[in-house]
């Protein structure tokens, strides 16, 4: 399943907002529909991030898609009570995961660590990093930890309504592959993963006085994620309304 903006979390202090993306998923193992609905809300003790993914790809006989696939769910909570103090870019980082593929259980994690906030004059560009401890159910790693990078950069080049933004991951976390890219059974076993997802969105709703509107897609980047071996590009393209 993608891990669609994976978690792309917002930077701290960035504008509160609550949208839903819709991505066609070209990757050579995937080919088909995604949709995120994500939000992340400031307050006076911090801010709170989520997403919820869906992946259409329970087809029927004639190959055709009439049910979801996979759920896939994140909650994270920045905690930061001195934000007037000297220590306000640090901040206290809560977080779940889980979901369901198929039927199975994703195994969830529980993560707690920090966080660390960079931001330009005007909060155009934005930079988030992220020491976490990780503790994933049901199996083992050779470290328990996590390091994240966030990233978002608005109007981009100049050009009101572009925003470059993404995340990439890094964790140890002991799995089996069972594909490569030719499509040959393993299995092989495999002990940390990473993942990126760049995504570039134009809000062309400027244009047609619907500011809600932007079009755009992601590239997923990953190394041994899931079950798949090695590294893939997974390329993918959408639409966010933002409420």
């Amino acid at each position: 399943m993608a891990v669609t903006s994976a978690a792309l979390l917002f930077a701290q202090g960035a504008k509160a907002q609550t949208n839903l993306q819709i991505f066609y998923d070209f990757g050579p193992d995937r080919q088909h529909v995604t949709t995120t609905f994500e939000g992340f809300y400031n307050d006076n003790w911090g801010n709170t991030f989520f997403f919820i993914d869906h992946d259409f790809n329970t087809r029927d006989n004639n190959n055709k898609v009439y049910a979801p696939s996979g759920t896939y769910f994140e909650i994270a909570r920045c905690l930061n009570f001195w934000q007037d103090s000297a220590l306000a870019p640090l901040s206290f980082h809560v977080e779940y995961n889980g979901g369901v593929y198929k039927g199975y259980e994703i195994n969830s994690a529980f993560l707690v660590g920090l966080d660390y906030f960079l931001h330009s004059a005007d909060f155009n560009n934005t930079f988030n990093f992220k020491v976490l401890y990780k503790k994933i159910t049901y199996t083992t790693q050779k470290a328990p930890l996590q390091f994240t990078f966030v990233w978002g950069l608005q109007d981009l080049f100049g050009a009101k309504g572009l925003r470059f933004s993404g995340f990439a991951d890094f964790w140890w976390e002991d799995h089996m592959l069972f594909t490569d890219h030719a499509g040959v059974i393993l299995p092989e076993s495999s002990h940390f993963v990473f993942i990126s997802e760049p995504q570039l969105w134009y809000n062309i709703g400027q244009h047609m006085g619907v500011e809600n509107l932007n079009i755009g897609g992601e590239l997923e980047l990953s190394y041994d994620f899931g079950t798949a071996k090695g590294f893939w590009a997974r390329p993918c393209l959408g639409v966010k309304w933002v409420f």
